[in-house]
């Protein structure tokens, strides 16, 4: 049997599937895995890494993290996709929130990885088909001020009943 079968139209969506559907992988990680099936291999990757970036920098206290979270959340010329990843997470407690990012960070820098092999190599991949209808957001942005208020799940961690 011939290897090429297994690579003409490659699925980019294969790692996001499974993460999406694994039983022991918590709910937020189900979650945004879902969330990012379909979403162009960079532009998936370099939005987590924005979420993760501003979140890790108000958990370390730095200014420019407010700013720059508050400027994601609430730009008019972004598609949903950040907002929808970020409010996925939102209240669940900054530490997981940050470990669920970093978590589907490196799957989508390991997707984008194998799209760039795969274009290097001249293959082709199935067609990704962009969850999004629209490129504008729809409904109502974020307040783009950056002194919000920070509420207690930026504090305080949940508690895992036994």
């Amino acid at each position: 049997m011939s290897m090429s079968i297994f690579l003409d139209r490659f699925d980019l969506d294969i790692t996001l599937r499974d993460a999406a559907l694994d039983p022991d992988n918590r709910p937020t990680r189900r979650m945004i895995a879902n969330a990012a099936i379909g979403m162009d291999a960079l532009d998936a990757y370099y939005a987590v890494r924005e979420i993760r970036e501003a979140a890790q920098w108000i958990h370390e206290g730095l200014a420019q993290g407010k700013r720059k979270l508050a400027s994601l959340l609430s730009n008019p010329q972004a598609d949903d996709f950040q907002r929808t990843i970020y409010f996925c997470l939102a209240g669940r407690g900054v530490v997981e929130m940050l470990d669920d990012l970093a978590w589907l960070e490196d799957l989508l820098e390991r997707r984008g990885r194998i799209a760039g092999q795969i274009h290097r190599e001249k293959r082709t991949i199935l067609p990704l088909t962009n969850p999004y209808v629209a490129a504008e957001p729809d409904g109502p942005l974020v307040e783009s001020r950056a002194d919000f208020a920070q509420g207690a799940s930026w504090w305080a961690e949940p508690v895992v009943k036994s």
